[in-house]
């Protein structure tokens, strides 16, 4: 398992109340936590995720997957929100996920 990023502690700031979100999910939040994960793995390999809407796409290399933010299913708490639709997407790409409070860990 290979780190691909720090996590990004400045996008806490970014949570209902402190910031304006009318989206409900955290969009703002989101976006910044996710941002980092854009980057290449130690051997090269590519690792991008977005979020287009609710949907947070996960792709390394050749591997895809995909996940909704579920408000009403997980909780309203943006933070559990991501964290389970990131294990999701990684399950989807067949791929695994780790989550800690400093980094974030992947294994194709």
């Amino acid at each position: 398992m290979g780190k691909l990023c720090d996590i990004n502690k400045e996008a806490v700031r970014l949570l209902p109340p402190s910031a304006p979100d009318k989206s409900g999910i955290g969009v703002h939040y989101v976006d910044a936590f996710i941002k980092p994960m854009n980057s290449a793995l130690e051997d090269g390999t590519r690792v991008a995720c977005k979020r287009k809407g609710l949907k947070i796409l996960l792709v390394a290399g050749a591997k895809k997957g995909e996940s909704l933010m579920r408000r009403i299913d997980v909780s309203s708490d943006p933070v559990v929100m991501l964290n389970m639709a990131l294990m999701d997407a990684a399950a989807m790409a067949g791929i695994t996920l780790k989550l800690t409070q400093e980094e974030i860990f992947l294994e194709l």
